[in-house]
């Protein structure tokens, strides 16, 4: 139930988010790009943070962490799974996590447009 609560507020965040990027600033790169970075950041602060103590770590791994950053971006649960790597000192996985989740993932977008045409 955190999972899908904090996903739908995700959702929905990210939906206002992107269409407030793009009333003001002409592409709507720039809402992504703000998403994915604030995103990021959130996932980094609230893995580290100390209000765990006021929080309960469901509450936080499954409302906030999974659910509502999970949905807001993708891109901050591919950070986290990065650094989890790097911190396990899997340097090579997470060189070879980083290829494919950026330059196999777009080809594949690309290639999934490309093929569209036809």
């Amino acid at each position: 139930m955190l999972v899908a609560t904090g996903g739908a507020f995700g959702a929905v965040l990210r939906y206002l988010l992107t269409n407030i990027s793009k009333s003001i600033f002409v592409s709507s790169i720039y809402g992504t790009i703000s998403v994915n970075i604030l995103g990021s950041f959130l996932i980094g602060y609230f893995i580290t943070s100390k209000t765990g103590n006021n929080l309960s770590e469901n509450f936080i791994k499954f409302f906030l962490i999974i659910g509502l950053l999970g949905s807001f971006t993708t891109f901050s649960a591919f950070s986290y799974e990065v650094v989890e790597l790097i911190n396990s000192k899997k340097y090579i996985s997470s060189f070879i996590y980083i290829f494919i989740s950026i330059f196999i993932c777009v080809m594949s977008a690309y290639l999934g447009t490309f093929l569209n045409k036809f």
